[in-house]
């Protein structure tokens, strides 16, 4: 029998009660995790003294008390610790993160840089504890990491990608201050203008391997170019947006901050907003009447806020931008929380560095949310957002072992998911 200590390297206790194993288990080796506290349904009770069972990378069971293990089985001793799903972020861009010289790495930086700057990236936000993640917005880089990822070549969670947004000439998602022949070589190929065009630009993001198309149905902080956060697309277009999607297989996201922009995505069809700035009561209800979510990412704009404020390396169009619409997101998520919005956890990091993801969880406490729901929001919710909820979310009979444990319980300090001791992913310990 191996044995593994959560937090040390202490011998396993003595004293912990015994159970056999069942006739019905599976005959090979199993890892044992001996659980003091498990939430492994969010939004339900968390119960004490579990042994979770888990074979070949899945949970085969969950039992009461602490089973008696074999001579093959391995041991993970979290008797003392809180164990929970791993969490989900459903908005993170890993291929970079936001500093002075970004700009400039913007065009110096090659393809391999890029993909080995998202793989340390990706690493980090494992060991954070979020054990998959949606990245909405980046270069075709991210698809090779999410194949890397897949066949166990490097560490990192689970990546659902939609490769560059499909976004309209001169707005944010374009590419902006730079020399004419440099905006020309980096335009992404998912720049449409006008109906046919924008089904042409859904159909290239699914060609590239987009696994949900993300669409900035408004205009955006940081994109470089005084043209506001109000609606870009025509309702035209983003119907046919939403269509085309429909036809190709997938779900539509949107970067939206202004209200008319919102509400003219959710019109068409969409399945989530990013951000959401600007909604209200009126609009939070058509979020309802749409089945739609929200991924709040308020991380991202008190980070921008502080920017703006303290240092000096936004140009000034994101400055300004960012001053209007950062102090604008937590009175937002209240509203939307208040008024009945599903919430999935999302941030926007790469704009926040990474690793730092559990950050989210003070602001929506904050806007009100128990910590039990914003747990939710970033497993059960999140995992249905991101197309997993069959896989992840929940610690459930043959869902993927992707497990984290912390020394205190969330549920009474959400301040414990800022520091993550304990995570697997697929049944592999990556962080004890």
């Amino acid at each position: 029998m191996k044995k593994f200590i959560g937090a040390g390297l202490l011998a396993l206790a003595v004293a912990l009660p015994a159970l056999t194993l069942t006739a019905q288990a599976h005959d090979g080796p199993h890892t044992l995790i001996y659980a003091g506290q498990v939430l492994d349904i969010p939004g339900k009770p968390a119960k004490s003294d579990k042994t979770i069972v888990i074979v070949d990378g899945k949970i085969e069971d969950i039992v009461d008390g602490y089973l008696e293990p074999g001579e093959q089985d391995t041991v993970i001793d979290l008797s003392e610790h809180f164990v929970m799903p791993g969490m989900i972020d459903s908005h993170v861009h890993l291929r970079a993160e936001w500093n002075p010289q970004g700009r400039l790495q913007g065009v110096t930086k090659e393809s391999g840089d890029i993909a080995y700057d998202a793989a340390v990236n990706a690493r980090k936000t494992l060991m954070a504890g979020f054990t998959a993640v949606q990245d909405v917005g980046g270069p075709p880089e991210i698809f090779a990491l999410r194949r890397a990822i897949d066949a166990g070549k490097m560490p990192g969670p689970h990546i659902k990608a939609s490769g560059s947004a499909v976004s309209v000439t001169g707005g944010h998602g374009d590419v902006h201050g730079y020399r004419e022949d440099i905006l020309h070589m980096f335009q992404p190929p998912t720049i449409c203008d006008g109906v046919a065009d924008c089904r042409r630009a859904v159909r290239q993001a699914v060609k590239s391997g987009a696994d949900v198309i993300k669409i900035t149905a408004t205009g955006g902080v940081l994109s470089n170019t005084n043209a506001g956060t109000g609606q870009q697309f025509f309702d035209d277009e983003l119907k046919a947006i939403v269509e085309t999607a429909e036809k190709m297989g997938r779900k539509v996201t949107a970067h939206a901050h202004g209200k008319d922009g919102i509400e003219a995505a959710l019109r068409a069809g969409v399945s989530s907003i990013e951000h959401g700035t600007y909604l209200d009561v009126r609009t939070a209800q058509l979020f309802k009447q749409n089945d739609a979510v929200l991924v709040p990412t308020v991380l991202a704009g008190m980070t921008v806020v502080d920017w703006a404020e303290n240092y000096n390396f936004l140009p000034p169009n994101s400055a300004k931008k960012a001053l209007e619409v950062g102090p604008q997101m937590q009175d937002m998520l209240r509203i939307a929380w208040e008024n009945g919005v599903t919430i999935a956890f999302g941030t926007d990091t790469g704009v926040s560095p990474h690793g730092e993801n559990a950050r989210e969880f003070e602001y929506m406490i904050k806007a009100g949310m128990s910590e039990m729901d914003a747990i939710k929001s970033a497993t059960v919710i999140a995992s249905e957002h991101i197309g997993m909820g069959e896989r992840i979310g929940t610690l459930e009979r043959g869902k993927d072992a992707d497990i984290i444990a912390v020394d205190g319980s969330p549920l009474d300090d959400i301040t414990e998911l800022l520091d993550v001791d304990f995570v697997m992913k697929g049944g592999v310990v990556y962080k004890d």
